[in-house]
C-alpha cells in the first residue's frame, strides 16, 4: 500500500476557501477546528446534530488534501444525492455500489486510480470486501469518513453488524486519518465507537444537540387522519414526512391524504425497490409534498427543505425520535415536529420488546421506551427533556419553541372528572385496561360490560355527556401525573396509586392538560451557536418565482431542487434581490461553481427588480 502523504496543513484563510467553494460566509461552531484536525492528519470523533454541517467537515478537507476521501455511508439510496450535492459545489465525487452496471463501476475505478476523485462514497458492506480493499491499496487516500458512526455500537439505537468490519481500517491503512461522525450518540455510545474504530488520540467534539429552528409539539392521539389533515391545512407546497409504525398504516394514511388533496406517497420495506426509488425521487424533487414512511425502515433523506415531520405513532426510543425529527429544517429555516401520543402505542411496542430473548437487550429496550413515553406524557419543556436525554443541560428556563413554552399547553381544573375515572377503575376491581374503563364511564353498550355486570355499576354512564376521547385524555393525564399505574404485558391493566387515592377522596385536586393544535410553525426566538443566522423577511411572490425556476433547472439536470439551491438561499435572494454576479455571490450558498452554473438564470429573474431589495448587512 502506498503511503498517502497528506498535503500541507490547511491554509490560514479557511473562511475564504469556505466562501469560494460552498458559498458560506462563516463556519458553524466546531467545523473549522475539525477541518484543521483532519488536514493535519489527526483522527476525529464528532457528535453533531443533523443539519449541523457534518458533511462539510470531510468535504472541505477532501478539497484541500491530496488524495481521495472515502466516505462510508449506510444508505445506498442516499449516495447519488450526496454525490450530486458534492459535484454541484465543484468537487470530484462518485459512489461505488450495486446500483451501477459493470461499465459504470469500471469508470469509477478508473477515476479513482487516476486520482480524479475528491470523494468516493461506499457502503460498509463494500468496504468489507477483500477485493475492494485490494483496489484501495495502491490509491492515494487522504481520509476515511465514517458517517452514521453510531451503527458500529451495540449500545446504539441502530446497530448494524456490517459496521464492525470498519475496525480494520486503522490496521490496514495506518497512515490515513479516520473521522467518525454521528448525530445521536450518548456518552456511552461515544466511548464504544472510539474503542471499536481504534481511533488514535482523536480530536473529540461533542456539539450541542439543540436545533432551535425546530418547533416540538405533542398532541393526544385521537383521530389520526383528522389530525393530520388539520395540521396540513395551510401547509400547501411544503415538504414533510409522516411516520407510521406499520406498513398497513402507511398505506391507508397515504391513501387518505391523497383522497383529500394532499400529494402523499407511501414508503416502506414491503414495496418493491423500484417503487421505493420512484417515491423517494418524487419527494426529493418536490414532485410529491409528503412521504408517509415506516419508522422501522431507514429512508435515505438528505433533503434540506423538509418543513415538518409528524410522528403519528410513538417512536420506540428517544434516539430514533431525535434522528427522525432531525430530518426537518436541515437548511436552518423554521420547521415543525409533531408527535401524536396515545398510550395504546406503548403496549404495542412493549409486546415486541417482551419477545426479545436476550435479557440485557430486552431491559435496555424497555428503558428506552419508558424514556420516550415520559417525554411524550410529561408536559415540561420538550427541548429541555430531549437535550437532557443526551446529557446536555439546556441553559434557558423557556425555549420559546415548543408547545409547552409557547403557551399551547394549559392546566384546567378537572378533579370531578378525575374522580369519575378513578372510581370506575376501583369499582371494576383494578383488573381492566383503559378502553374498558372509558366504556364504563361513557356508558357504552357492549357485551363485555354486560358479561361482567359493569353496566350496573354506580359509575356506569356518569360521563355520557362527553366523547370517549375526552375521557381517554383525562385517563392519560392521570397516568402521566402518577395517579394511575399501568401494568406491564400485552394486556396492561390500571390501578390507583397513593396519589390517585388522594384525588379520589378529595384530599388533592387534579388539573389536566389542555392543548391546542397549531397549524403554523412559529418563527424561532433567537438561535443556538450551531445554527446559521436567521434569514430576513422576504418577498413571498419572488420566492415562489425563484422556486419554480429552481425546479425547472433541477429537472433539466436530473437532481433534486435543494441541490441547486436551498430554501434558505432562495429566501435571501427574495429579500436582498441581488442583480449582479458580485451581489449574487454575497448570498449564502452561492459558491463559485454554482454561480457559474446557475447565476445567469437567477439573475434573469432578479434583474428587473433592481433597487427594490433590502440592504445587505
Amino acid at each position: 500500500m502506498t503511503d498517502p502523504q497528506a498535503s500541507s496543513p490547511a491554509p490560514a484563510d479557511l473562511p475564504a476557501v469556505l466562501k469560494r467553494v460552498f458559498g458560506f460566509h462563516g463556519f458553524r461552531p466546531n467545523q473549522e477546528e475539525i477541518v484543521r484536525a483532519v488536514v493535519s492528519g489527526r483522527d476525529v470523533f464528532a457528535v453533531m446534530p443533523t443539519g449541523g454541517g457534518k458533511s462539510l467537515c470531510y468535504q472541505l478537507p477532501a478539497r484541500l488534501m491530496s488524495g481521495t476521501c472515502v466516505v462510508i455511508s449506510p444508505l445506498i439510496s442516499l449516495m447519488k444525492d450526496q454525490v450530486d450535492a458534492a459535484t454541484a459545489t465543484g468537487l470530484g465525487a462518485e459512489f461505488y455500489n450495486s446500483s451501477l452496471d459493470a461499465m459504470q463501476r469500471a469508470e469509477v475505478l478508473r477515476r479513482l486510480s487516476a486520482g480524479e476523485l475528491d470523494l468516493l462514497y461506499v457502503s460498509p458492506e463494500r468496504l468489507a470486501m477483500e477485493e475492494f480493499l485490494a483496489r484501495l491499496g495502491p490509491v492515494r487516500l487522504c481520509l476515511f469518513a465514517v458517517d452514521e458512526a453510531h451503527c458500529i455500537s451495540e449500545w446504539g439505537h441502530d446497530f448494524r453488524p456490517d459496521y464492525l468490519g470498519l475496525s480494520r481500517l486503522v490496521e490496514q491503512f495506518p497512515h490515513v486519518p479516520v473521522a467518525a461522525f454521528t448525530a445521536t450518540a450518548t456518552p456511552r455510545v461515544q466511548a464504544d465507537i472510539i474503542e471499536r474504530l481504534t481511533l488514535r488520540d482523536p480530536f473529540v467534539v461533542r456539539a450541542s444537540f439543540d436545533r432551535p429552528n425546530l418547533f416540538y409539539q405533542v398532541l393526544p392521539k385521537e383521530d389520526v387522519h383528522r389530525q393530520l389533515l388539520s395540521f396540513l391545512r395551510g401547509r400547501k407546497g411544503e415538504s414533510g414526512i409522516v411516520y407510521r409504525t406499520t406498513r398497513d398504516n402507511v398505506t391507508t394514511t397515504a391513501a387518505h391524504l391523497r383522497e383529500h388533496g394532499v400529494e402523499a406517497l407511501p414508503y416502506h420495506a414491503g414495496l418493491d425497490a423500484e417503487t421505493r426509488k420512484t417515491h423517494q425521487d418524487a419527494f426529493n424533487r418536490d414532485e410529491a409534498n409528503v412521504i408517509v414512511a415506516t419508522i422501522a425502515f431507514g429512508m435515505g433523506i438528505d433533503k434540506s427543505n423538509v418543513r415538518f415531520v409528524v410522528h403519528a405513532d410513538l417512536p420506540k426510543n428517544m434516539e430514533s425520535y431525535y434522528q427522525e425529527t432531525g430530518r426537518a429544517g436541515r437548511d436552518g429555516e423554521p420547521a415543525h415536529c409533531l408527535l401524536l401520543f396515545g398510550r395504546g402505542d406503548i403496549a404495542k411496542i412493549r409486546y415486541f420488546i417482551d419477545r426479545i430473548e436476550d435479557d440485557t437487550e430486552r431491559v435496555a429496550a424497555a428503558d428506552k421506551l419508558r424514556d420516550m413515553a415520559q417525554y411524550a406524557s410529561v408536559n415540561a419543556c420538550r427541548r429541555r427533556q430531549l437535550l437532557g436525554h443526551f446529557g446536555e443541560k439546556y441553559p434557558k428556563a423557556d425555549c420559546g419553541t415548543c408547545d409547552v413554552c409557547a403557551g399551547d399547553v394549559e392546566r384546567i381544573e378537572a378533579t370531578t372528572q378525575a374522580q369519575m375515572v378513578l372510581s370506575a377503575i376501583v369499582r371494576t376491581g383494578q383488573r381492566f385496561g383503559a378502553a374498558h374503563v372509558v366504556d364504563v364511564v361513557t356508558g357504552a353498550d357492549t357485551q363485555k360490560l354486560r358479561d361482567y355486570g359493569h353496566d350496573r355499576l354506580k359509575t356506569y354512564g356518569v360521563g355520557a355527556d362527553r366523547p370517549k376521547r375526552f375521557w381517554r385524555r383525562v385517563l392519560d393525564d392521570l397516568i402521566a401525573q402518577q395517579c394511575v399505574a399501568v401494568s406491564d404485558g400485552q394486556y396492561p391493566t390500571l390501578a390507583l396509586t397513593p396519589r390517585g387515592h388522594d384525588v379520589m377522596f378529595g384530599r388533592a385536586e387534579f388539573r389536566m392538560i389542555q392543548q391546542r393544535e397549531r397549524t403554523k410553525t412559529p418563527r424561532r426566538r433567537g438561535r443556538a451557536a450551531s445554527e446559521p443566522a436567521e434569514a430576513p423577511d422576504y418577498d413571498t411572490e419572488v420566492f415562489e418565482r425563484l422556486r419554480r425556476l429552481r425546479l425547472r433547472l433541477a429537472r433539466k439536470r436530473g437532481v433534486p431542487p435543494y441541490i441547486v439551491f436551498s430554501d434558505r438561499t432562495l429566501h435571501e435572494m427574495a429579500a436582498y434581490l441581488p442583480t449582479t454576479p458580485a451581489e449574487l455571490r454575497g448570498i449564502t450558498g452561492v459558491g463559485e461553481s454554482k454561480l457559474e452554473q446557475y447565476g445567469e438564470a437567477f439573475l434573469a429573474v432578479l434583474g428587473p427588480l433592481a433597487g427594490k431589495g433590502k440592504p445587505k448587512p
